[in-house]
């Protein structure tokens, strides 16, 4: 005789009582172990930013997509602009990081010139964070000595480093910044496809003038300095 047993049967014992599931529950997928939700968090806005900006960045969503409550995120963060500085902050340690190994590595060209190309790679490959590095309000919302501010001044330092020694005066910071704004200039213009169709030049050739160009402003205003 075939005997069907139902799920239903199969949790009960001889007696008609409910026997225990020993299997483990299953966790929901992309929901945060106990006591890092702040650090899931800024994983998983970071992940949007790198996909598609700052715009897509949506609390609501990530709260969704983690498996917590809406009111959750704000247990750590205040508001949205809150989760940008952080993520923005992480972006900068990560462009710093790329900065920094460039201008490590052994090469012919200038840590200057290596410098400004780990830069331009770092907005054409990854243009997403960096956009929500410098095409956002982040900055200018961020406070003195905040994280943010704090990773962003480190940036700017491997600048100063790939001029080489400081210079009389404030020379060496008003180039860094000059060359900063430069090449950020190129990054933009080529991903919002402006530098094509004008001048037949492509946009590595371009900031390799603007560093040669700024390496000889700079020797030339150390020069009359020094001879004043």
């Amino acid at each position: 005789m075939r005997l069907d047993v139902t799920p239903a049967m199969m949790t009960r014992g001889t007696t008609g009582a409910k026997v225990k599931s020993t299997a483990p529950a299953r966790k929901p997928v992309n929901t945060y172990h106990h006591g890092d939700l702040r650090d899931a968090l800024v994983q998983a806005a970071f992940q949007e930013a790198e996909r598609g900006g700052p715009e897509a960045v949506n609390i609501s969503a990530l709260a969704k997509k983690l498996g917590v409550s809406q009111p959750a995120p704000y247990r750590h963060f205040a508001d949205r602009d809150a989760l940008l500085a952080a993520i923005t902050a992480e972006a900068f340690r990560q462009f710093s990081a790329a900065l920094r190994e460039s201008i490590g590595k052994p090469s012919k060209r200038s840590r200057l010139s290596r410098l400004a190309h780990a830069a331009l790679q770092f907005g054409q490959r990854r243009n997403g964070i960096y956009r929500l590095m410098f095409a956002s309000r982040s900055m200018a919302n961020a406070p003195e000595g905040s994280e943010l501010r704090l990773a962003a001044k480190e940036t700017f330092a491997l600048v100063l480093e790939a001029l080489g020694p400081p210079a009389q005066g404030n020379l060496r910071e008003r180039h860094a910044l000059s060359i900063w704004t430069a090449v950020h200039g190129a990054v933009m213009l080529a991903e919002q496809g402006l530098l094509s169709g004008t001048v037949h030049v492509g946009v590595e050739d371009l900031v390799e003038d603007l560093v040669k160009q700024t390496e000889l402003a700079l020797s030339l205003a150390v020069k009359t300095a020094d001879g004043a």
